[in-house]
């Protein structure tokens, strides 16, 4: 193992240097890649046109370890990476993330190309081991067991202008079975609230009117500081600053979910009517095996409390089919739950082990077709439901904030697209005024699909914001610098809404 005591920013590099990061995994990854950007930008690198598929200097795999294939995805987009590395002089290939916390050595033995591996406490060490491994012309591994610094506290590249993700707190206390994820990044640590609010405000100054609290167990925020209300607070707090529009977070616990977080979320103007709440199973007996600290009647009775304070509150969560031991009538319990539960929307997932997941060695693994049939079930009755929830919200005037791309066909349609407050994607039509993503527009619901709402009529009002003068500056002074060059810290930028994952989110928990 290498010294942990050097500082990336030292580390500089020709600025006709490139990069590339893959993240594969939860919103907890995706921001950990922002972090990853900004370390090499403040390095002198370059981030590499879109596509260049591996066509960089440095290609770093931000992992995820939650899948059972997680290794052989590695393993295969390494193998590609392998030829290319022969014929590009000073290529260096970088494995990160969750698999490199937990397979260390094993990476470089199976594949001796790759040239630094480091884990998730330990993020902003990579320039410095990046360099240490052109001089020594050697691999670098350097696997902390404990957080070195707060990822929040290293430069940071974001995607876009007009929202961004605070991180909130890093690991997670909880032991389901079916998570590796404490094994990886370890116990809840908190950032102290006077930290997260001044970085809040930072954004918002930049131009910012959109933030989403970020965390693995997001509403046990205060475990660390012992105060049981301090998420609360914190939800509170961010209604007091000024120019802040929209305020989300994800992922929450069932188990902290309390009357306290729910009063904060009716009263604070600038909370937004959403709740994303992992479920995972309707049963109680698999959510004992699970060793969630909840039962059915637990979540369901949280998310009528919900509804009471915050009447139309949109509502989602995730589900995994066929844990082990599931019987049909467990099956049964979760359509149950769905039913009454009524979602928005539901990332459903088939169950697969996790390599070091108690799950993985329990009794009554359920055959794949099995679990592929009630996985199709469920997936039916879902949409089912998010399509007679989105119909009712056909003739509501909503207040939309446009974003950027999010609607794929908008070129074709003559449509912008954008998220309500309860973050249902809306395509609306395109006004006559010109309109820039991190405006705000009102508009009149006409259609409703399972997935998305349509305002087809005129728009009723366009609302310039500071988000949006934001995003013509970014562009503008991107239009006349590099790609990738620093802005300036804090970065601006947009979370992804809850996007669909071929895994549940590490921060589902």
């Amino acid at each position: 193992m290498t010294s942990s005591s050097d500082r990336s920013p030292a580390v500089s590099v020709d600025e006709s240097k490139t990069y590339e990061i893959r993240t594969y995994g939860c919103q907890m990854n995706v921001h950990d890649s922002e972090r990853l950007s900004g370390l090499l930008e403040e390095a002198g690198y370059v981030k590499a046109p879109k596509g260049s598929d591996g066509d960089a200097d440095v290609v770093v795999f931000n992992t995820c370890a939650v899948r059972e294939n997680a290794d052989n995805k590695l393993y295969g987009n390494l193998g590609r990476l392998a030829p290319m590395k022969t014929t590009r002089p000073g290529m260096q290939i970088a494995v990160g993330g969750c698999l490199a916390q937990k397979d260390r050595d094993t990476i470089v033995k199976k594949a001796p190309w790759v040239d630094v591996v480091f884990g998730t406490h330990n993020i902003g060490k990579l320039p410095v081991l990046l360099e240490r491994a052109r001089i020594q012309e050697e691999a670098q591994i350097e696997i902390a067991e404990s957080l070195e610094a707060f990822p929040s506290t290293l430069p940071t590249r974001r995607e876009s202008a007009y929202a961004a993700w605070v991180s909130i707190s890093v690991g997670c206390n909880n032991t389901c079975t079916f998570c590796i994820v404490p094994a990886l990044r370890g116990k809840e640590e908190d950032r102290r609230p006077g930290d997260i609010l001044a970085e809040v405000e930072a954004l918002v100054a930049e131009g910012v009117s959109e933030i989403t609290l970020l965390g693995q167990n997001v509403n046990a925020y205060g475990s660390d500081l012992g105060d049981r209300e301090a998420f609360s607070k914190l939800l509170r707090a961010c209604g007091q600053i000024e120019g802040l529009e929209r305020v989300r977070f994800t992922s929450p616990h069932p188990r902290d979910f309390t009357d306290d977080v729910i009063a904060a979320m009716a009263e604070t103007p600038n909370v937004m009517p959403q709740l994303h709440m992992p479920m995972q199973s309707g049963s109680d007996s698999i959510l004992r095996a699970m060793r969630r600290s909840y039962r059915q009647e637990r979540f369901l009775g949280i998310i009528e409390k919900v509804r009471a304070a915050i009447p139309h509150a949109a509502i989602s969560t995730d589900i995994i089919v066929g844990f082990p031991g599931e019987t049909e009538e467990d099956f049964e319990q979760t359509m149950h739950a769905v039913r009454e539960a009524r979602f928005a929307n539901a990332f459903t997932f088939q169950y697969s082990k996790r390599p070091g997941t108690p799950a993985a060695e329990m009794d009554g693994q359920i055959p794949k077709d099995v679990v592929q049939e009630r996985y199709m079930r469920l997936v039916a009755l879902q949409e089912e439901i998010s399509w007679e929830e989105n119909k009712k919200q056909v003739g509501r005037t909503l207040e939309i904030m446009v974003a950027e791309g999010e609607g794929r066909k908008d070129g074709a349609t003559h449509r912008l697209s954008g998220r309500a407050p309860d973050n249902r994607l809306v395509h609306f039509t395109k006004p006559e005024q010109d309109v820039r993503p991190g405006d705000v527009v009102t508009v009149e619901i006409t259609y409703a699909a399972p997935h998305h709402l349509l305002a087809e009529g005129p728009t009723t009002s366009v609302r310039r914001t500071r988000a949006g003068d934001a995003w013509e500056k970014r562009n503008a002074e991107a239009a006349a610098k590099p790609a990738g060059v620093l802005l300036g810290l804090p970065k601006i930028g947009v979370p992804e809404p809850l996007p669909a994952m071929d895994a549940p989110a590490c921060g589902s928990h």
